[in-house]
């Protein structure tokens, strides 16, 4: 059975096919060690990975997908130190309904598209996936649960991944351009951006609270993996496939709970927090570096199309939901 471990693992191309091994290692930490700085933010740096794909290629590209997901749980739990646990609970709960309804309107209207556009079946599934919950975490979660093959998830993820660099620019953009407050930017980033890398990247850049709503509600959001998953064990007919269930999330509400009743813990959270956020940035560049040109090419046209159109229609649908009814 096949299980993802990363992008798609072609051989980077690079503008420079000269340039040895060495300074391309040495050029990719020297970036990487930027990123940890307060010099990079998360989008500067997710564009700087990108700038690295297409000029000299990632020279670790087989470790990318498990580096950035040790990075990203990193992060996430470190930013729970600076978030206080009443607020939490309140922006989870203000995001639980538009959590439930976008996930099984998502699912709907991306079945309708991969019939219309004549996809693959599990590729459409898992792109659907991917938009619903939390990205390449559903999609990684979901795939062996399905028996997916490597081609199927190296699409899925490669069309998560493009959207994900789409919307950490655009969306603080248009957040800022119609007046959006704090709170319907959280709830609008963590119900229509894939990745909880891109939704805490994009709300930390918009502000400090609609960081706290963003994060909350999109990690509540993950936790429907596990229903999912079983309903994808039904759908796909295999009882036999393994569900990985995201654990970090009790980490992250554990930081939260010791930042809220600790003292000690809140007078050095603001230093775990500056820890996460470099973290972060971080693990935003890894994501860039690993969309060279051929991972871009493999993704094909329908699939992306699928993936944009259904994009689309739920940025559009979260906004009109967090700005009429929030």
């Amino acid at each position: 059975m096949n299980t993802p471990s990363s992008t798609p693992q072609h051989s980077p191309k690079s503008l420079f096919p000269n340039l040895s091994h060495t300074n391309q290692k040495a050029i990719f930490a020297f970036c990487l060690l930027l990123c940890l700085t307060p010099l990079i933010s998360p989008t500067a740096a997710l564009f700087l990975g990108l700038a690295i794909a297409q000029v000299t290629g990632h020279p670790f590209l087989s470790y990318n997908y498990k580096a950035t997901h040790i990075l990203l749980q990193f992060s996430v739990v470190g930013l729970g130190f600076g978030m206080n646990l009443h607020s939490a609970i309140m922006a989870g709960k203000q995001g639980f309904m538009f959590t439930v309804v976008s996930i099984f309107f998502t699912f709907i209207i991306g079945y309708l598209m991969g019939q219309w556009l004549h996809i693959e079946k599990k590729t459409a599934y898992l792109i659907s996936c991917g938009t619903a919950i939390c990205g390449g975490s559903a999609i990684a979660a979901i795939s062996p649960v399905i028996k997916a093959e490597e081609k199927q998830i190296s699409v899925a993820l490669g069309c998560v991944f493009i959207l994900n660099s789409l919307a950490l620019f655009l969306f603080p953009l248009v957040g800022h351009a119609l007046h959006l407050s704090q709170t319907q930017f959280g709830l609008w980033c963590a119900i229509a951006i894939h990745d909880t890398s891109s939704v805490v990247g994009a709300a930390s850049k918009y502000g400090a609270h609609a960081l706290e709503v963003a994060t909350t509600v999109k990690l509540a959001r993950a936790l429907w993996i596990i229903p999912v998953a079983f309903i994808s064990t039904v759908i796909f007919k295999n009882r036999s496939g393994k569900i990985n269930i995201p654990y970090f999330i009790g980490l992250f509400l554990l930081a939260t709970v010791t930042s809220t009743y600790t003292p000690f813990v809140r007078m050095i959270s603001p230093y775990l927090v500056m820890a996460a956020k470099a973290g972060l940035s971080s693990t935003l560049f890894l994501i860039g570096a690993g969309l060279s040109r051929n991972v871009l090419a493999s993704v094909g046209v329908r699939p992306l199309l699928q993936g944009v159109l259904l994009w689309i229609l739920i940025s559009v649908g979260a906004l009109y939901v967090v700005t009429h009814l929030a």
